[in-house]
């Protein structure tokens, strides 16, 4: 099944903000790790964050960038791109664990 990319303003606004073969790296694996099989979860690429209902997944780029993404029945939503050194900074302010969410 084929999903569709959708970018949140802020993950539009953090791709400009990178070099472009930084951006055309990004722009690549989101292409071909989200757009077929975007839940298949492995050790190195794509991770389902536990314990969080916001975001749901997390796509490693390298080794040195993280997009976060939510995954709904035929739409990916990125809704953010960040160095690997502000991931835990970024999952703390906008990540929703699942109590705030209320689902278990």
């Amino acid at each position: 099944m084929r999903y569709e990319i959708l970018l949140a303003p802020e993950a539009v606004e953090d791709l400009q903000n990178l070099t472009a073969n930084v951006r055309a790296e990004v722009q690549d694996a989101i292409e071909r790790h989200l757009r077929h099989e975007p839940t298949k979860t492995s050790k190195s690429r794509i991770k389902r964050l536990r314990g969080l209902s916001h975001p749901q997944y997390r796509l490693r780029v390298g080794d040195d960038i993280r997009v976060f993404c939510d995954v709904t029945e035929a739409t990916v939503e990125v809704l953010a791109v960040v160095p690997k050194l502000e991931a835990d900074q970024w999952l703390e302010r906008y990540g929703e664990s699942d109590e705030e969410s209320g689902t278990v």
